[in-house]
Parts: C-alpha cells; sequence; structure tokens
C-alpha cells in the first residue's frame, strides 16, 4: 500500500450514506446533513473511490482544477467545498480513477476521527493504526478493504486527513 509521506493538497471532502425508505423527512435530514460531514468509507456523496474521471464529472459535484500531465494525477475540487487556491480536493488518476480525496474542515470518518483530531483519539478510533516510514499514521477503512486513511499531524492535531485507494498512483 502506498502511503502519502509528502505534504498533501487538501481541502475536501466525503461523505457516505443515503436515508432509508421509511424514514421521517426530520430523519432524512440529518441523514442527509450527516452525509455531508462524513468522509468514508466508500467517497464523499456522488464522488466515490474508483469512480473514472468521466464518472466524476457526471455526478456534476466536482470542477477540474489542475489539469494532470502525461501520466499524472488531476487536481479537483468538489463544486460544494472548494480548497482555496494552492490546494485540491481530490485526485483523479487515468489509471485508477478518484484516487483519494481530503477533508475538510468539519468532516469526520464514521468513527468520529477530522481535522483537529489528536493521536489518542486516532488510536482510540483506530486500533490497528501503523505509522509509515515517513512517519504518518495510516489505516484500513473499516468497511472498505481497498481504501486507507492517512493522517498528517502538526502539533499533536490532525491538519490533514485523506481517504486514498491502497492502489493510488498520485501522492508517495
Amino acid at each position: 500500500m502506498k502511503v502519502l509521506v509528502a505534504v498533501l493538497a487538501g481541502g475536501a471532502l466525503l461523505t457516505v450514506g443515503a436515508p432509508a425508505f421509511a424514514q421521517s423527512a426530520s430523519a432524512q435530514s440529518a441523514s442527509a446533513q450527516s452525509a455531508k460531514t462524513t468522509l468514508g468509507p466508500y467517497g464523499y456523496g456522488k464522488v466515490r473511490l474508483g469512480m473514472s474521471e468521466k464518472q466524476a464529472k457526471a455526478t456534476g459535484a466536482v470542477v477540474l482544477k489542475k489539469a494532470g500531465e502525461a501520466g499524472s494525477c488531476a487536481g479537483w475540487d468538489l463544486k460544494a467545498l472548494p480548497s482555496g487556491k494552492d490546494n485540491v480536493g481530490l485526485y483523479i488518476s487515468k489509471k485508477r480513477g478518484v484516487a483519494l480525496i481530503f477533508a475538510a474542515k468539519g468532516v469526520k470518518t464514521p468513527e468520529g476521527i477530522g481535522l483537529g483530531s489528536t493521536m489518542t483519539q486516532i488510536k482510540k478510533a483506530y486500533p490497528g493504526v501503523k505509522t509509515a516510514a515517513s512517519g504518518y499514521p495510516y489505516v484500513g477503512v473499516p468497511g472498505n478493504s481497498k481504501a486507507y486513511y492517512s493522517f498528517l499531524l502538526s502539533k499533536g492535531k490532525v491538519y490533514e486527513l485523506a481517504l486514498g485507494l491502497n492502489t493510488q498512483d498520485c501522492v508517495n
């Protein structure tokens, strides 16, 4: 598995979840709100890991920010969550499709980890967390054996959180 070792261009958020048929309108609204603030295990809203560029564009939820050069990944943003001038919200690989999605402020994993979380909180939420040779913690995504979460910390707190395909080819 490749683990993020470079400073990542962050700022995207992910969500998952769809309301059940029998939910009330208020429960559906709460579920929809939760979906807008949850990262993983498969993507953010309509944008899913592994989707081709064409499929991701067809969702209407992404906008190209930085075209990929020959063989490299293109940087995109989620329309609803622009990542700022020098960042991207997600990377789309020519070979792998949507390869990485970054969390924005207020976005958390289903296990409650988000920007500002501590290493103690990460270890509690993910007892299997490992540390890459680069020093960055990462863990397999519960419920999605094809993905991992990577955490970048500064002063003891997460400043960048990414959901990535185990086979992503966009960053080291």
